[in-house]
């Protein structure tokens, strides 16, 4: 038998749902370009990243020391 509780859970699960539903269709939509050079060190940023991670803005090595330095602040 299903209680207030249940029937809330489900609402919330429907509105996330349909939140997610929408901000997908916007960014599917969004079209997002890449930068040639690096925004750190100003390297050129290899084509096959650039295709892969549409909207990118740093090379991989910057990239990856960004990621990097926010995971030992993510706490």
């Amino acid at each position: 038998m299903a209680d207030i509780a249940d029937f809330a859970n489900d609402l919330v699960q429907q509105r996330l749902d349909q939140a997610l539903a929408v901000r997908a269709a916007q960014l599917s939509t969004t079209t997002l370009h890449s930068l040639m050079f690096c925004d750190e060190c100003d390297e050129p940023i290899p084509e096959a990243r650039r295709l892969a991670q549409p909207g990118c803005t740093h090379c991989v090595d910057c990239q990856s020391a960004d990621d990097l330095r926010a995971s030992r602040y993510a706490r």
